[in-house]
């Protein structure tokens, strides 16, 4: 039996620096936010303060202003960072903060804090950031991070490795299955679009045919949601398990691979018993690319992969008669 796919993954990202935020239709959540308050030197709220967030790798800019109360939000911001946050008001010397990092469906919240100008004075910028607790946090959930599934050990490529992540994962046969939960009542989404097994059958989408819709190297973040108090997300009993694509910035890179894995490279005994596994061959090549088509504007990202897989259709072989029926014989 041989099973040859081919996939190909095209994402156009722009920046839209001009639109506001509309409505979104699609179940699940695919930015990230920025929350806080800022305050001036005797600890009151600065109402009127213009925050400036810049995505320091692409030069996308989200812009606010600081209510009656100090606080601000700057929702629909871009995954990941760094972000470079700055602070002004006439009359206050401009503060700002960098290395601020989004996750997927979290908001990240700052405190800053505002100098009166003067000439002679030492500024101090005081920022606070947390990427798991957050004031907006609407239940249990755990973020896979770009990082972690660049550097996370992983034999399949595929999304069950790196939800393994979340404290409610329970496996079960097929994989995917959280806080005990049958895994087909999960509900997957890509960039907001369901990716549900809509055939019934157990198991996640490629399940049966054993190769991921999407490539692991063109998702940027991954969130397990088990308990969120979001009207956002939802149609799910086990996990929201929400995952957005990778888009390109302002810096041309890209990537090769080849991946391969055979029967020489599998154990053949296990607790003193001997496991036959047998034959099987499998290859996977690939590579992406990403950058700017307009700088600050507009990018692109690109995904090619193919994978391979030969094994045979089954390893029982019958019975010869009065055998008994262990391991691959059959009955």
């Amino acid at each position: 039996m041989k099973l040859t796919v081919c996939r190909t993954l095209a994402v156009l990202a722009s920046c839209a620096l001009l639109w506001p935020a509309g409505h979104a239709y699609a179940q699940g959540v695919t930015t990230g936010s920025i929350t806080g308050v800022v305050t001036d030197p005797q600890k009151q709220a600065v109402p009127g303060a213009t925050v400036v967030a810049v995505h320091e790798p692409s030069g996308t800019k989200y812009e606010a202003s600081t209510r009656a109360d100090g606080g601000f939000s700057i929702p629909g911001m871009r995954v990941g960072g760094p972000y470079t946050v700055t602070v002004s008001l006439a009359g206050f010397q401009p503060q700002t903060t960098k290395g601020v990092f989004l996750n997927l469906g979290v908001a990240t919240d700052l405190e800053l804090a505002l100098s009166t100008l003067e000439v002679t004075e030492v500024i101090t910028v005081t920022a606070q950031a947390d990427p798991v607790f957050s004031s907006a946090r609407t239940g249990a959930a755990t973020t896979v991070s770009r990082e972690a599934i660049q550097t996370m050990p992983t034999i399949n490529d595929r999304i069950n490795d790196f939800a393994r992540l979340s404290p409610q994962y329970s496996g079960g046969p097929f994989g995917g299955s959280f806080a005990g939960q049958d895994n087909r009542l999960n509900n997957i989404t890509i960039d907001g679009a369901y990716f549900n097994n809509s055939f019934g059958l157990a198991g996640q989408p490629g399940d049966r045919t054993s190769v991921a819709p999407v490539s692991m190297s063109a998702i940027q973040e991954v969130q397990i949601n088990t308990a969120p108090y979001d009207v956002r997300q939802g149609h799910f009993v086990g996990a929201g398990v929400n995952s957005i694509t990778r888009s390109g910035d302002n810096e041309y890179r890209g990537s090769a691979y080849y991946w391969f894995r055979d029967d020489s490279l599998v154990g053949t005994e296990a607790k003193g018993a001997t496991v036959d596994p047998g034959t099987f061959d499998f290859k996977k090549y690939g590579g992406w690319a990403a950058g700017p088509i307009l700088k600050d504007r507009l990018f692109f990202f690109g995904l090619i992969e193919d994978e391979s897989f030969e094994a045979p259709g089954t390893t029982f072989r019958a019975n010869t008669g009065g055998e008994p029926a262990v391991g691959n014989v059959t009955r």
